[in-house]
């Protein structure tokens, strides 16, 4: 009889330790489940951010666009002005024959200038379609990092579950044993 006591009680240890081990090693994969989490969920933000500044720096040259295109067409409207104003000067003076080189002057620093903001122009339309292009594969990224998380936390609950699931398991064996 005490021999059968004895063999209960090692086979109860054994179990117990067994269990105290499952046990342990469920609570590491937790806690490393959890630590990747928080770590996915780091990354997520950061993505977020940047994702923010590229939108802001999208809006930002979207605005310096708007102006490019506001002052070209005001630039025309002068060059306009100016083409006028040299089409009716051949008929006067040297008084106006001067008037018309300095004019003719005006004119081809404008010409100049239009050019150099066309060339911004087509600069920045080159920046904004790279940032648009810079906002998708960031959003990309961010519905990867959405998925991850949710994958994790899947993975957590789970684990919860199972955990949960062992620590009945242990109650009800601990008293079945006594």
């Amino acid at each position: 009889m005490k021999k059968v006591l004895l063999e209960m009680e090692d086979q109860k240890n054994s179990y117990e330790q067994k269990a105290k081990e499952s046990l342990q090693k469920v609570l590491e994969e937790k806690m490393n489940a959890e630590q990747q989490l928080q770590s996915t969920q780091r990354s997520l933000a950061l993505a977020e951010q940047k994702c923010e500044e590229w939108r802001s720096q999208y809006e930002a040259l979207k605005e310096d666009w708007s102006t490019l295109g506001s002052q070209h067409r005001e630039l025309e409207s002068q060059l306009n002005v100016l083409q006028s104003k040299l089409q009716g000067a051949d008929s006067r003076d040297l008084q106006m024959n001067q008037a018309l080189r300095f004019l003719e002057n005006e004119h081809q620093e404008l010409q100049a200038k239009i050019e150099c903001l066309q060339g911004d122009r087509d600069l920045c339309s080159l920046d904004t379609q790279d940032l648009q292009d810079q906002l998708k594969r960031s959003e990309a990224e961010k519905l990867t990092l959405v998925t991850r998380v949710q994958q994790l936390q899947s993975l957590l609950q789970n684990q919860s579950l199972q955990l949960q699931e062992q620590e009945k398991l242990l109650t009800k064996k601990g008293q079945q044993i006594y």
